[in-house]
């Protein structure tokens, strides 16, 4: 059981693929982020859905499991995953249904994921269709986690100055 003092964060697939890959341009983006939340004591999360996402070019060994908590999805997500898949169905034609649908799927499951664990503070990705998701949902929910987008920098977001090492 995790400690509910505890804030945690819940990185998405594409966070890690860009943090596994030095030649990304946002890598150091994704690096620095990693490295804040970690020294900053929060639980660092995969959700399953990210791992099998992942392992469709990546394997599961190539990802920091050590330093990660995962989360199973279940029933308590499930359900608020439809909820958030209907709204964001019935809101993406103002995108002119831009959003795939198997996209939708994956991202709103692990939003559900971040809303429903009262400890997860940050989601935390690259991807921007999630953002579009994102702010979909946002119009009809309110929503328990921040949303993070690692094209920005971890200073701004922190408002830390972030000074060469």
């Amino acid at each position: 059981m995790p400690n509910q003092n505890q804030h945690s964060v819940l990185f998405d697939t594409s966070f890690f693929i860009r943090l596994l890959n030095d030649a990304d341009p946002l890598h150091r983006n994704a690096v620095d982020y990693f490295k804040y939340f970690a020294e900053h004591g929060y639980c660092l999360k995969i959700s399953t859905i990210a791992i099998a996402e992942f392992c469709v070019a990546g394997e599961l060994t190539d990802l920091p499991m050590r330093c990660l908590q995962t989360v199973s999805f279940n029933y308590n997500h499930a359900e608020r995953a439809g909820k958030f898949t209907k709204l964001v169905f019935k809101e993406r034609k103002s995108l002119k249904n831009e959003l795939p649908r198997k996209v939708v799927t994956n991202d709103t499951k692990m939003f559900a994921q971040a809303d429903v664990e009262t400890d997860i503070e940050y989601f935390v990705t690259s991807d921007r269709n999630a953002k579009k998701i994102i702010e979909l949902l946002g119009k009809n929910a309110k929503l328990s986690f921040k949303f993070i987008d690692i094209n920005v920098p971890y200073g701004p977001v922190f408002g830390e100055l972030n000074f060469p090492e």
